[in-house]
């Protein structure tokens, strides 16, 4: 930990909710009283599609909702998908305050869909935080590809040792972990503060 010269870091269900999860689509379901089979296997066709900037939202909601007649609107979906997208706690405020006193580059490694991405950007100030975001829908392939490391790497100029990664997903942590990368399953905000404050312990020793 004593090299560590770059964060990368997830951002759906690490500071941010994962918004479109497996839980919010049930809602959905009830909500607008969808057929939940058909739902989840064209949904599981179309997301990574809108993920990797493929089709964007509309696009995505014409090929999974919007293929059968409804008595409500686009609009009322997606206002229902953008509700979902919450900030949660304690994470980012403290991370923001954690990046000006350490000086460390943070760049984001997600993946969304394009609209979904610029809305946390602004909505969330993540600008605050992050130094460059390699997100799906900007680069064409999602994690756990390997190439999204490859390229976070490229990007940084930095060697995959003096790197630290978080993420909430096990596949993921694994994969960036076969690239040389320090690389941790975020569990808790409280357990994640305490392998970044060793950054500086170690730093220091």
């Amino acid at each position: 930990m004593k090299n560590i010269k770059l964060l990368f870091l997830d951002i759906g269900g690490v500071l941010l909710s994962d918004g479109w999860n497996h839980k919010s689509r049930m809602e959905a379901i009830d909500k607008f009283g969808l057929e939940p089979i058909q739902f989840q296997k064209d949904h599981a066709v179309a997301f990574p599609l809108f993920e990797n900037g493929k089709l964007n939202l509309a696009q995505y909601l014409d090929s999974v909702v919007f293929n059968v007649a409804r008595s409500f609107s686009k609009e009322e979906f997606s206002a229902f998908m953008y509700s979902r997208l919450e900030q949660l706690p304690h994470f980012l405020p403290w991370l923001i305050e954690w990046k000006k006193q350490q000086g460390i580059k943070i760049f984001a490694i997600n993946n969304e869909g394009k609209e979904f991405n610029d809305y946390r950007i602004k909505r969330f100030g993540l600008h605050q935080c992050f130094d460059a975001f390699i997100s799906s829908c900007e680069v064409g392939f999602s994690k756990p590809d390997p190439s999204i490391f490859k390229l976070a790497l490229g990007i940084a100029q930095e060697e995959p040792q003096n790197c630290l990664y978080f993420d909430d997903r096990a596949i993921h942590v694994a994969i960036a972990k076969q690239m040389g990368i320090n690389a941790h399953v975020h569990h808790s905000f409280e357990q994640s503060k305490t392998i970044l404050e060793s950054i500086n312990k170690s730093s220091n020793e």
